[in-house]
């Protein structure tokens, strides 16, 4: 059984930042790509940010420059620095992580609530 453990989220003003946090826990093997979601009010759930288990990133368009997604491999964890927020970010967030147990699955997060106000 693997659990993803979200933290981070809340109410800051545009210009703000906020970090993410996303912990995976249980019987994991090994960690493949881990990334961030987000799905805002009345719209489609949509790829914020990836990182693969070597590093390589990906980013949406409209984040570039502003998040920057890391991990922590000993920890089994994903971050997301998110910084020059703006009020088309607020969304619900949920990270995703593709997890070795017995098999390979994608894992989600309960989703955290990130609210810019302008």
């Amino acid at each position: 059984q693997v659990q993803l453990a979200e933290s981070g989220g809340g109410l800051v003003q545009a210009g703000g930042s906020l970090r993410l946090s996303c912990a995976a826990s249980g019987r994991i093997v090994g960690v493949n790509e881990m990334g961030w979601y987000r799905r805002a009010p009345g719209k489609q759930r949509e790829l914020v940010a990836t990182v693969t288990n070597r590093g390589s990133t990906t980013y949406a368009d409209s984040v570039k420059g502003r998040f920057a997604i890391s991990r922590d491999n000993a920890k089994n964890t994903v971050y997301l620095q998110m910084s020059s927020l703006e009020p088309d970010d607020t969304g619900v967030y949920y990270c995703a992580t593709t997890i070795i147990t017995e098999e390979v699955e994608t894992y989600w997060g309960q989703g955290t609530q990130v609210t810019v106000s302008s």
